[in-house]
Order: C-alpha cells, then structure tokens, then sequence
C-alpha cells in the first residue's frame, strides 16, 4: 500500500504538509483492517501518479495518528479530503471508482 507517489502523513507533520503544499491535497484517512480502503488503494495510487506535480497524494492511518481523526471527525474510512491551502476543500467517504475520484480532483485543480 506504499508507492513513491504518496507520503505517509502522521499527527506530527499532517499540517505542515498541507499547509505548505504549492498544489492541492489529496489525503486518504485509512486502517490496515478496513475492506474499502483496500479497495480504493490501488485507484488512490493510480491517481497519484496520473496528477503528478498537479496534486500531491498522501494517506494518513487512522488508528496510528488519532490527534488529526479526531480534528477532521473521521467517523467512517476510507474517508479522503482534498486541501487546498492548508484547508479543507472536499470531503467524500466510502469507496469511490476512480472515474469519480479523479472527477473530484479536477474541480480543484
């Protein structure tokens, strides 16, 4: 579940990273035991390769880096937020075909 397209974000450096991105944000909220998100992984990995230098992609495991869940109310996973200068822009939860995630995307970009 790790490519060299996406970085692993944790409570530590979850807000300097998106606040400092010169593109927007694309962050899966993810657990190792959750069914969808082993789905849309292989889509989350495509798209970061495909929006490469338009849209940064990284993942942040829910169970590991609870400070962050807790602030962004990750109630349900996968959930992805897209930033857009260190703020929230975009919010789906669930499984998501990657036709609808990269329409997502494109809205912001």
């Amino acid at each position: 579940m790790s490519s060299d397209m996406i970085k692993m974000l944790e409570d530590t450096n979850f807000k300097d990273f998106i606040s400092t991105s010169p593109t927007p944000v694309l962050v899966d909220f993810w657990a190792d035991w959750c069914g969808p998100c082993k789905m849309i992984a292989p889509m989350v990995e495509e798209v970061a390769t495909e929006y490469e230098g338009k849209v940064q992609v990284a993942k942040l495991n829910v169970d590991q880096n609870r400070s962050v869940t807790g602030e962004f109310k990750i109630n349900s996973i996968p959930t992805l937020i897209v930033f857009k200068g260190g703020s929230e822009a975009d919010r789906f939860v669930g499984f998501k075909t990657k036709k609808e995630l990269k329409a997502i995307l494109d809205k912001h970009i």
